[in-house]
């Protein structure tokens, strides 16, 4: 039985290849972003029961506080265009002091419009990571950001 587009639309998974990126509202093209995710920390409460008819121990785990988000970000180099967007921000970080960003990843249908974003509020850079150099290879230089942020929230539009 063929399907409609309708059908098509409403019941299969999105493609995850066509996506975009802003970084402060300016759209900035990436190969690769990993690590959108949310998680809390969990704690173990262990109480055993010498009374009262229950047998002990009873173990009990409790979400704690959110844990931080790290993401990372891949992007090919290119001239005139790639020191802006990494090196200059990682480069301004002093202690104490650095320059934090909302981020925000658009999940896109085949129409360019966004279905599904991802935000990630407050993110610095901690780790910038140039291309490995081979000669005997002529893939695309990569470089790659790591980020840390407070959260991630997730807006389904």
């Amino acid at each position: 039985m063929a399907l409609t587009k309708e059908q098509i639309k409403t019941d299969y998974p999105l493609p995850i290849y066509n996506y975009r990126v802003d970084i402060n509202g300016e759209s900035i093209s990436f190969s690769e972003v990993s690590g959108l995710e949310l998680s809390f920390e969990t704690f173990t409460y262990k109480e055993s029961y010498a009374s009262g008819g229950k047998v002990g121990p009873n173990i009990m785990y409790m979400p704690g506080q959110i844990q931080p988000v790290t993401i990372s970000m891949k992007k090919g180099l290119v001239k005139g265009k790639s020191i802006p967007v990494f090196y200059n921000w990682i480069n301004s970080i002093q202690l104490n002091q650095v320059d934090k960003k909302d981020i925000v990843v658009h999940l896109l249908d085949e129409t360019g419009t966004t279905v599904v974003s991802w935000k990630v509020i407050d993110a610095f850079p901690t780790k910038l990571t140039a291309p490995s150099f081979d000669a005997n290879s002529n893939d695309v230089g990569i470089e790659s950001m790591d980020l840390m942020a407070y959260r991630v929230t997730m807006e389904e539009v």
